[in-house]
């Protein structure tokens, strides 16, 4: 039963990728729109990219914790 929920816990790392998809995308149109400002926009995207990719971390850890940490 405990993998199930490992299973769902681990469904948590859909939300990031897809939104650092989104992430990705809008930022390409950005600088493409206004390539003075790819350096602002770039330094945004990867720090706005590095939040997304803790959430999915965690995710991952609350996972591996539902496996191996049995209730006493």
């Amino acid at each position: 039963m405990e993998y199930i929920g490992a299973g769902l816990a681990a469904l948590g790392v859909l939300g990031p990728g897809i939104g650092i998809g989104i992430l990705g995308g809008l930022a390409a149109g950005a600088i493409g729109r206004n390539p003075d400002a790819g350096s602002q926009i770039r330094g945004l995207a990867i720090i706005l990219a590095a939040f997304a990719e803790g959430l999915g971390v965690l995710a991952i850890v609350v996972g591996l914790l539902a496996i191996f940490i049995q209730p006493a």
